[in-house]
């Protein structure tokens, strides 16, 4: 197999489409191939394919979440891609889920984030962080530079290791080094692949549209108010 998968995501309004638009540029003579995963609205892929002449699929998720259905139909995109002889399959999650992460064994991960989303902001994201082999940080021109660096400080103490890379992508500034990182992807071995993490816990009577409220009227995952610990890991 020839493709080398990119996942991008991030939360709502991070930027992730103009990161997307700039690596495509940068990539000049490249064969990219676009797949935006989201819920029941999306243009991006409209746009993509309008302003660069590229193969986009776009797949609404509906009543599943965003980050699981990427998960079940990725596999038939990379084949898509290899078909239609693309070096890059760009896959731009809905970004819905900060608790899910669509990072596989075999892709880079990229984690967009706004500079202007608050410092305490890479903190209640983790795994979407902690999982990524870049963050990606936009919106640089709109803080202050004391901002910056309590912002990069959340990122580190999410992931420590993390490459950060810092840009007003609407402008492309800063994507030099984030190119360079692309630049050394290598080509997925096969359409078979694996995640990075362990998908959270989503099998509960909510989940298959139980509508009472209350955990005394659900069975499986639940969780009381006055549990004994605040973070749920699960039983």
């Amino acid at each position: 197999m020839n493709v080398r998968l990119i996942a991008i995501a991030g939360p709502p309004s991070a930027g992730k489409t103009a990161v997307v638009k700039q690596i495509i540029r940068n990539l000049g003579a490249a064969k990219v191939a676009y797949l935006k995963i989201d819920v029941v609205q999306a243009w991006e892929d409209e746009e993509l394919a309008a302003e660069f002449g590229i193969p986009t699929k776009k797949v609404y998720s509906g009543d599943m979440c965003p980050d699981h259905m990427g998960i079940m139909v990725i596999r038939d995109a990379l084949v898509w891609a290899e078909g239609i002889g693309a070096e890059y399959l760009l896959y731009e999650s809905a970004g819905l889920c900060l608790r899910c992460t669509p990072y596989t064994r075999n892709s880079l991960g990229l984690c967009v984030l706004s500079a202007v989303s608050g410092t305490h902001a890479p903190l209640k994201m983790a795994p979407m962080i902690a999982l990524a082999d870049v963050a990606v940080v936009t919106k640089i021109d709109l803080v202050s530079q004391a901002e910056k660096e309590v912002f990069r400080e959340g990122i580190r103490q999410v992931a420590p290791d993390i490459d950060i890379v810092e840009t007003n992508a609407v402008q492309g500034t800063g994507m030099r080094y984030l190119m360079q990182v692309i630049e050394k992807i290598r080509p997925a071995e096969s359409e078979r692949d694996t995640l990075r993490g362990v998908p959270p816990l989503g099998v509960c009577t909510i989940c298959i549209g139980k509508k009472e409220t209350g955990w005394q009227e659900h069975f499986g995952v639940i969780r009381p108010l006055a549990a004994p610990d605040n973070l749920y890991r699960g039983e």
